[in-house]
């Protein structure tokens, strides 16, 4: 039998990115924008990706890790200010066991050197799958992909 655990924890990642806060944004907000950068690292394959970025839309990512397990990332939205902010729930998987249970808020803040992006979540992390040091790796490697997915970006 598997056992069974609950951890609550909170991070925040505050990283600034030499770029407008609008192309950070756009960057989050289409499922095209969002493939250059949010997806896993090594083997990882995307098997599905669906965005709805809108207040009430949805998120769907599922992978193939180099393992073959399958994860899947699973949001829902519920606020929205464009350039501004994004507040969503969401929730992990490992082929089809729940790992997590999360809310994230996304801030995109204009600063003199660009954009100030401040991640904070708060999450459940269930049965020993995973843990919030584990995401808050795993959230700052997805920054850095973003961050150089705009680099990649032509200018204008």
């Amino acid at each position: 039998m598997t056992k069974r655990a609950t951890l609550h924890d909170t991070f925040v990642i505050n990283r600034t990115l030499a770029f407008d806060r609008e192309s950070v944004f756009a960057a989050w907000a289409s499922a095209e924008a969002k493939s250059h950068w949010f997806a896993g690292s090594g083997r990882w394959e995307a098997r599905a990706r669906e965005l709805d970025c809108r207040v009430g839309g949805h998120e769907r990512l599922v992978g193939r890790r180099g393992d073959g397990r399958i994860s899947t990332f699973e949001a829902h939205y519920y606020d929205i200010v464009p350039n501004e902010r994004k507040i969503y729930a969401y929730e992990m998987y490992i082929d089809d066991v729940r790992i997590s249970v999360s809310i994230a808020t996304i801030e995109f803040k204009e600063r003199p050197e660009g954009c100030s992006l401040v991640i904070t979540e708060q999450g459940v992390f269930l049965d020993d799958f995973d843990d919030a040091r584990g995401r808050q790796q795993g959230t700052e490697k997805l920054v850095t992909q973003l961050e150089q997915a705009l680099q990649r970006q032509p200018p204008g």
